[in-house]
């Protein structure tokens, strides 16, 4: 074990840890707002996210910039960064929208088993990760340098750089948004009306499906933003990138409680410092066995997660 490694960077372990973990945070949003509501595991989430990546890079590769390109002024990369933001938000969402009315809708008219939904979604991730990767003949692709990476100042010594600020802001400016559309907006009071009993929030006049969709619609949006991030942040995408990445959001989302939004942000951020702390520690080799050891060990002292508050307890 390396004592010395893990003190002496320390901070720099920490800072890339919050920033690694808010895109973990992003992503676990989707699984725990679909659980909240459906008490099911939506696990064709990661290729919604991968969907919203894809779409950022495209968009950019729409105005003429590629992984060589380098852009300048404040003016432009807010241009770019906010154009493609959009998009792939509304890509993820329609993946999302399209799952949910092509995988999941058919199965719930049916009164079908868990199962059946746990396989669909398999299956629909499958599918969704493979037509990607026939599309870009799986090869990856580069997203053009519109942050810099150059530290901006130091705390502590340790040196922040725009990427880390644009990434752990946005997750947080999200992840606040998201939980005021829920405990304050109409849609939110009946998102949260169906995850605590469905069959009395309709009796009371909410249309459960419209609330699922937007459920989905949600979750996905947060996923494209993340997937905007993630390209920032790495530079490049794989159309495989995306089932270890959702795996360790779903970890995230059950450290923080899953069906939990506050959870969410709260076990992304620790998933992200811990695996980092852990390869400073032991090496970048055991960066994903730490991620998921933590999850087992803290499932055996508490199997609700850390804040454990289930979506239908909410409150605005």
């Amino acid at each position: 074990m390396n004592f010395d490694g893990l003190f002496s960077n320390f901070g720099e372990l920490t800072t890339t840890g919050l920033t690694q973990g808010a895109i973990y945070a992003l992503v676990a949003l989707g699984y725990t707002l679909v659980y909240g509501v459906l008490r099911l595991i939506n696990f064709a989430h990661s290729e919604v996210f991968i969907a919203g990546a894809f779409a950022a890079i495209w968009t950019w590769n729409g105005f003429g910039l590629d992984q060589n390109s380098q852009v300048s002024g404040v003016g432009s990369i807010l241009f770019y960064l906010l154009v493609a933001m959009i998009v792939a938000a509304i890509a993820s969402a329609g993946t999302a929208t399209v799952i949910e009315r092509v995988a999941y809708r058919p199965l719930r008219k049916r009164n079908a088993p868990p199962l059946a939904f746990l396989i669909t979604a398999i299956g629909a991730s499958i599918a969704i990760s493979e037509a990607f990767g026939v599309y870009t003949r799986r090869l990856p692709e580069g997203a053009p340098i519109l942050v810099s990476s150059k530290p901006l100042f130091h705390v502590a010594g340790v040196p922040i750089d725009a990427v880390q600020l644009l990434t752990i802001g946005a997750a947080l400016v999200m992840m606040i948004a998201l939980d005021q559309f829920i405990n304050r907006s109409r849609t939110g009071r009946g998102i949260r009306a169906v995850a605590q009993d469905a069959n009395t929030a309709a009796l009371m006049g909410v249309n459960k499906d419209r609330i699922i969709l937007m459920v989905f619609i949600a979750g996905g949006t947060m996923a494209g933003v993340a997937g905007l991030l993630y390209d920032v942040r790495i530079q490049t995408l794989t159309y495989s990138v995306g089932f270890l990445l959702g795996l360790k959001a779903f970890t995230a989302a059950v450290l923080g409680g899953i069906g939990n939004l506050r959870g969410a942000l709260v076990g992304g951020l620790l998933l992200g410092v811990v695996e980092n702390y852990a390869s400073g520690l032991f090496g970048s080799q055991w960066k994903d066995f730490a991620a998921f050891a933590v999850l087992v060990v803290l499932l055996m002292f508490r199997p609700t997660g850390l804040l454990g508050e289930s979506l239908g307890r909410a409150r605005a």
